[in-house]
């Protein structure tokens, strides 16, 4: 019986570290999305942040795919505005939106490997508790 409330101990606790782990992954998910709407038109809305952030992304390819040779590019540099070439600015908005949409995937992948986690955690859990009451029942009617 001891041996069985050890072991549903140490799966409660393995359970709430991998909780712990994905409210970070959530957190991380929350900070990437004001990155991403600084990139980004304000009409642009979706409710879920990754989809809005993929849907910003593909807009700012969008906006550059329709921009012409002969087009003004400026760069925000604090209060100033900068004029930029073509060619540099397309380069560090496509790094830019790269390491972004590598990130939502990255993290995408955390959150849906922590989830399979807590959810196998979770039956192992359901198991040990079947477990634990089965002992006892037993317990009792070996007692009665």
């Amino acid at each position: 019986m001891a041996e069985a409330q050890a072991r549903l101990q140490a799966l409660s606790e393995d359970f709430q570290k991998l909780q712990q782990g994905m409210s970070q992954h959530r957190r991380e998910d929350a900070a990437i999305d004001p990155v991403v709407q600084s990139c980004k038109a304000p009409w642009i809305h979706a409710k879920n942040s990754r989809v809005r952030s993929r849907r910003t992304l593909a807009f700012n390819n969008q906006e550059f795919d329709r921009l012409g040779e002969g087009e003004t590019i400026y760069k925000i540099s604090g209060p100033v505005l900068l004029k930029q070439d073509k060619f540099e600015a397309e380069g560090i908005v496509k790094g830019r939106l790269d390491f972004i949409s590598s990130e939502i995937t990255r993290l995408e992948g955390q959150i849906r490997e922590t989830q399979e986690k807590l959810e196998k955690k979770k039956g192992e859990i359901m198991q040990a508790q079947a477990g634990a009451q089965a002992a006892a029942s037993k317990g009792q009617e070996i007692a009665n």
